[in-house]
């Protein structure tokens, strides 16, 4: 018994020591394996996080924090569902400026071809723009964008303005523009009728070397966008007392909407017919007596019996031409719910309906020139607040208008869109209307505006906003020139083919609508082996050598422009974008101010060495919007909104006729 208890307690103390060496050798492993690996990743990812929390950010290049990306904003709601929060893709692609190569030899003025002087307004005008881009995006520039209180905004908005004919200056500042209601009186006096040896608005005669003229202008104007570009003519009221070629008095009225005059309205002395639109329930165009009514011939006695026996029951009474030389005149300019009225020495002349592109707020400046002496003038009924003042109140900062995020492969479709910084209310409302459409909602077509920067720096602080958030906004870093769009153009191709990968590239105003999917559509009916430009093509224009909008031989030495779409809306093939961006990589695209003619020339320098299929369609609109249209241009933010709504109700495309 007492063997056998001996024997068991040796082997429980064998297996005992087996165990204990087991042990050891175990954790003799677990040592060998887990100190280093704490010392690899534990202390060092520590330190690290330690180290890089009281790093100064100066050891990161300048370079690397301007490619940063801006955090998404968060939102208002926090949910742990994650699969409904925005994607931080949203804006993974998105080059919020334009990726376009410039540098000290893009803009070299010593070329053999091109205008010289183009040349160096665009270098004048990039020097400038990355200035001043840089100190945006460095934070340098701190503007208050905060909109103020409209006590403090009385001030720079009164009620009414009263400027003597001695004080007038050619222009009065009208600083929150009209609204409904309000109304200006010029007390003037037209001059006597001058010799005029280079007559504009008459025809010279064989038998005279002049022709006597006399006339003035009244215009209210808005402010001008981009430096080079005139401000724009919201209303033209212009009496011509020796008429022009008709050779009878006549008042033109006309509105000129980003350098472009409208079709012009012309009171002749006729009353406008019946059938026609009144404004307001007033005929745009009042009668007055004319010279070739023969009430010369009989005295006024005798045609007022006549006119008394032949109308026994009402007694139209006829009123001479409203403007005489030499006499004084009241005239009254008032804003209606439908258009502009005007009265002089207290009956009714003309109504002029509003036009497109324009709101009452936009008419910032009442200007008069001409053949007239300036006695006073006096503005009343004047808003006391002005919407521009504040732009952010133009943008609906919500996550329903972000742009959606680009496919890993290509899209069929890129529409590059030019802006301008200012166009806070255009773009939103593009945002909102065809940039809804399900090709852009499923990234098949994508859109982005091509803006350049404004002189104005709180126009640009709010830019810098407005692309960082919604992603759509692609900024070319010059100084913004009327006659530099074309740069945008190029920067539209640059982006179309090297960050979106276009099949088809589309160029568009922000004030065009567009319809996508007849776009595509079109574009789809050429064959993908063939290159081809769409649009509204203009055939065998020649530049204008004389006159305001005169073109220097310099400037374009060709006596034809060539074949050319016009600028609110085309589309070309890929291979077409693709060879323009590389021709100015090498800085061997002549660039021309007018960029669609630009673009006609480059399209023609490629068809040179590969065949392109011009293709013409009037349903690409240069001027307002037709039934069934491809795009409608000049259409104001409400009209964007109109069309969109039209679209969704009905399966045929209809315009908005609004005011």
């Amino acid at each position: 018994m007492k063997r056998k208890f001996e024997t068991l307690v040796s082997v429980t103390r064998k297996r005992s020591i087996q165990f204990l060496i087991v042990v050891a050798v175990l954790y003799i492993i677990l040592v060998t394996v887990e100190v280093p690996f704490v010392f690899r990743t534990g202390f060092d990812s520590i330190n690290q996080d330690f180290i890089t929390t009281q790093r100064s950010p100066k050891l990161l290049s300048e370079e690397n924090l301007l490619e940063k990306e801006a955090p998404t904003r968060p939102f208002k709601r926090v949910s742990q569902n994650t699969t409904h929060a925005p994607s931080q893709l949203v804006r993974r692609n998105h080059k919020l400026v334009s990726g376009l190569v410039f540098d000290d030899t893009t803009f070299d003025a010593t070329r053999k071809y091109g205008s010289s002087e183009l040349y160096k307004v665009a270098k004048h005008a990039l020097d400038v723009g990355l200035t001043l881009w840089k100190e945006l995006r460095s934070g340098k520039i701190k503007i208050n964008t905060v909109t103020a209180k409209p006590e403090n905004r009385t001030e720079s908005c009164p009620g009414s303005i009263w400027v003597p004919g001695s004080g007038f200056l050619g222009v009065v500042a009208l600083p929150c523009g009209l609204t409904l209601g309000s109304h200006v009186t010029v007390v003037g006096k037209p001059k006597s009728a001058r010799a005029d040896f280079e007559p504009r608005i008459s025809m010279v005669r064989e038998d005279e070397e002049s022709v006597m003229v006399s006339q003035f202008m009244v215009e209210l104007q808005g402010l001008k966008t981009v430096d080079g570009e005139e401000p724009p003519r919201i209303f033209h009221f212009n009496p011509r007392l020796k008429g022009d070629w008709s050779e009878k008095p006549v008042i033109e009225l006309n509105t000129c909407y980003r350098m472009q005059w409208g079709s012009a309205l012309r009171c002749d002395g006729w009353k406008s017919k019946a059938d026609e639109d009144t404004v307001d329930r007033l005929v745009k165009c009042d009668k007055w007596i004319r010279d070739d009514e023969n009430h010369e011939e009989e005295s006024k006695a005798t045609w007022w019996l006549n006119r008394l026996i032949g109308h026994t029951k009402k007694v139209t009474v006829d009123w001479p031409f409203p403007f005489t030389e030499n006499k004084l005149f009241v005239l009254t300019l008032s804003a209606g719910l439908e258009g502009y009225h005007v009265t002089v020495d207290g009956r009714h002349v003309v109504s002029f309906p509003y036009r497109t592109g324009f709101a009452l707020e936009d008419a910032t400046g009442l200007s008069l020139g001409g053949d007239v002496d300036v006695h006073s003038i006096f503005a009343a009924s004047l808003p006391s607040t002005h919407p521009s003042f504040a732009p952010q109140q133009q943008l609906e900062f919500s996550t329903r208008w972000l742009a959606p995020p680009l496919p890993e492969s290509g899209v069929e479709l890129f529409v590059g869109i030019l802006s301008a910084g200012n166009h806070f209310a255009e773009r939103m409302a593009v945002r909102k209307s065809w940039m809804q459409h399900r090709l852009i909602k499923s990234s098949k077509a994508v859109a982005r505006f091509f803006v350049a920067l404004n002189s104005r720096k709180e126009v640009n602080t709010e830019l810098k906003k407005e692309a960082e958030f919604f992603g759509d906004v692609v900024i070319v870093p010059y100084m913004d020139n009327y006659d530099l769009v074309v740069l945008k153009t190029v920067a539209i191709c640059e982006y179309g083919v090297h960050t979106v990968s276009g099949k088809y590239i589309m160029k568009g105003d922000d004030d065009t609508f567009v319809r996508l999917d007849a776009v595509i559509d079109e574009a789809r009916k050429v064959p993908d082996d063939m290159s081809f430009y769409i649009g509204n093509i203009n055939y065998y224009h020649k530049p204008l050598r004389s006159g305001k909008w005169a073109v220097t031989y310099e400037e374009w030495p060709e006596e034809d422009y060539p074949p050319y779409a016009n600028g609110p809306g085309y589309i070309m093939s890929a291979d077409i974008a693709c060879y323009i961006v590389s021709e100015f990589e090498m800085h061997k695209l002549r660039l021309f101010k007018m960029e669609d003619v630009s673009m006609g020339m480059w399209v023609e320098q490629f068809n040179s060495s590969n065949p392109v299929k011009y293709i013409h369609s009037l349903k690409f609109c240069q001027f307002g919007c037709v039934e069934d249209y491809y795009t409608a241009h000049y259409q104001s933010p409400r009209q964007m909104m109109c069309l969109w709504e039209k679209l969704q109700r009905q399966t045929r495309p209809q315009c908005c006729n609004m005011r």
